[in-house]
């Protein structure tokens, strides 16, 4: 046979907000009207304790109280108080600068922080400051490597629980971050948040060493070690030092080999930047457009270079004999004329040669000097067709081929 349940007690109107009455509609916290004789206190029990449901005894013996609205817990009267307002929503400390409300003055002492710029949690390693205990913590983890956060599709770790989600979605492609404008999406709120810099045309931060302004504040703290020549990140492979995080990971997948990003056509992987550009042999997509011929390309660095036919620019200069090229593989090519380099060889008779085939794509196919109006015939069955505007196999080693086999 079950024991007797703990009887709650009547609660004065001071305290009202711990325990909804009848008159509130809630029957079942029932309360003890006047008329009726009060229940003798728990042993330990102080008057002002009354009317929170003294739900159960802790190990130890200490009474517990128990949340009206929900099960949880508490050892504490202000702990419940504090609690109880998760379901009231009351909000009683207000920031005196924003106007901001919270729950907790804790929280609210955390908030004034972000006004006045206070730093009271130092790291005993580097003497970064932080606001937060929480966020100081978590910067200890670069000092001891602890990454405890390990993706589930390739297994690479992470210090941060967020920054593994994010990752996450380099693998399954999901982008929640969606631009209330113009609708596209982003995997990053971040990137959201800088993309939509574009639209309103915010930019709230200046540098003060050259008066830039800047969309994000992380974008100012980078932009500032241009003028320090801080570079905080490390390879830790090489040692190479870097200014931001993002081309510090770059460069360390040219050690490892790494190429996280599967294209969802045809499967290869590739850096984020190659996959991006890579996408476009898929679309056909060509965002970049010359501003003067209409001329479009897929990559940006494209229309750079060729925009200097236009210009008549030629940046590229041979130190050996000033003669000025517009693209910098121009001035390479050059350059073996006076060095006698000859990377390229015929993989079937050993010959070198400087200029590497126009066509075919691969040196190892020899050619039958075989011409059918706009078709080249190759052997071992390859066929390459010719656009009659290019000269064909105008390279030394196309014209080996051509002449020997």
């Amino acid at each position: 046979r079950e024991g007797p349940q703990p009887r709650r007690i009547n609660e004065d109107k001071n305290d009202s907000l711990l325990l909804p009455s009848q008159e509130e509609g809630n029957d079942a916290w029932p309360t003890y009207g006047e008329d009726q004789e009060e229940e003798p206190r728990p042993p330990g029990m102080k008057e002002e304790d009354k009317g929170l449901d003294v739900s159960t005894l802790a190990p130890t013996g200490e009474k517990l109280l128990r949340c009206p609205w929900c099960v949880k817990t508490f050892s504490l009267k202000t702990q419940v108080v504090q609690h109880m307002r998760v379901h009231t929503g009351e909000k009683p400390f207000c920031c005196s600068v924003c106007g901001k409300t919270f729950s907790n003055q804790s929280n609210m002492v955390k908030h004034m922080r972000t006004h006045t710029g206070e730093k009271p949690y130092g790291c005993p390693v580097c003497q970064k400051k932080f606001a937060q205990t929480s966020h100081m913590v978590t910067h200890m983890k670069i000092h001891t490597g602890e990454r405890p956060f390990s993706c589930s599709a390739c297994g690479k770790r992470f210090t941060l629980k967020h920054n593994m989600a994010a990752h996450a979605r380099t693998h399954t492609g999901e982008k929640p971050f969606v631009c209330s404008v113009c609708g596209e999406a982003f995997s990053r709120k971040r990137q959201l948040g800088r993309h939509m810099s574009a639209h309103t045309g915010e930019s709230p931060f200046t540098c003060s060493v050259c008066g830039k302004t800047i969309t994000q504040k992380q974008n100012l703290v980078t932009h500032m070690r241009t003028h320090t020549g801080e570079k905080p990140f490390c390879c830790p492979i090489c040692g190479k030092t870097f200014s931001n995080k993002s081309n510090m990971s770059k460069h360390t997948r040219t050690h490892t080999g790494e190429k996280p990003f599967r294209c969802s056509l045809c499967a290869k992987t590739f850096s984020q930047t190659s996959l991006v550009l890579h996408t476009r042999t898929h679309t056909g997509e060509k965002p970049y457009g010359c501003s003067m011929c209409a001329k479009t390309f897929s990559h940006k660095s494209c229309v750079a270079s060729h925009m200097r036919i236009h210009t008549g620019e030629k940046p590229f200069r041979c130190s050996a004999c000033d003669q000025s090229f517009i693209q910098k593989h121009s001035l390479t090519s050059h350059m073996r004329t006076h060095t006698g380099e000859k990377p390229f060889s015929c993989s079937t008779c050993g010959k070198a040669f400087s200029q590497r085939p126009h066509l075919p794509p691969r040196n190892d196919v020899h050619v039958t000097p075989l011409y059918f109006g706009r078709t080249y015939r190759l052997l071992h069955g390859h066929t390459f067709i010719v656009p009659l505007a290019r000269p064909p196999y105008t390279s030394c080693l196309m014209l080996h081929l051509i002449n020997n086999y």
